[in-house]
């Protein structure tokens, strides 16, 4: 199902980073590989508990039924996401970005707003929280140009 893209609830997740330095903010992006729906949250700083504790927030918040698994790279920054209650949890193998393609290209949407090596303390969540939506009102065209949010309930 997950490779087939046969049903809702597998995601993809990675980071946004502005500047590379551990203790500036980051955003922990997922990516839901049936409909492309993206969460986007911003996190102080990409230490592997700030990014458990991130993503154990979301999980709660949303539901786990809507999570059935999540895929990550081998990053540091994800070195504790193993103890996460509630999905399965997976790893790409190291150095194979194209496992977790659809996440990557969503990324890449996500930097027409945030553009690598701008510091990203002073984003808001309400500027967050817009262009969460406006990516998941995008028309694709993987979607038959539908948008992200016609396949799968829009998540804010």
């Amino acid at each position: 199902a997950v490779n087939d893209r046969t049903g809702v609830g597998h995601w993809e997740g990675d980071l946004v980073k502005g500047i590379r330095l551990a203790d500036e903010p980051a955003l922990m992006t997922l990516t839901e590989r049936y409909s492309r729906t993206e969460i986007i949250v911003k996190i102080p700083d990409y230490h592997a508990g700030t990014c458990l504790k991130a993503l154990q927030d979301t999980i709660d918040d949303y539901g786990a039924k809507e999570f059935e698994s999540i895929t990550f790279d081998n990053g540091s920054e994800f070195a504790k996401l193993s103890e996460i209650v509630g999905t399965q949890i997976y790893f790409a193998h190291p150095y194979s970005p194209w496992e977790r393609g659809t996440n990557e290209n969503a990324n890449g949407l996500l930097r027409e707003f945030f553009p690598k090596g701008k510091s990203l303390r002073a984003v808001t969540l309400v500027e967050i929280q817009a262009i969460q939506s406006a990516l998941n009102h995008r028309p694709r065209r993987i979607l038959n140009y539908l948008r992200p949010c016609d396949y799968y309930r829009c998540m804010a």
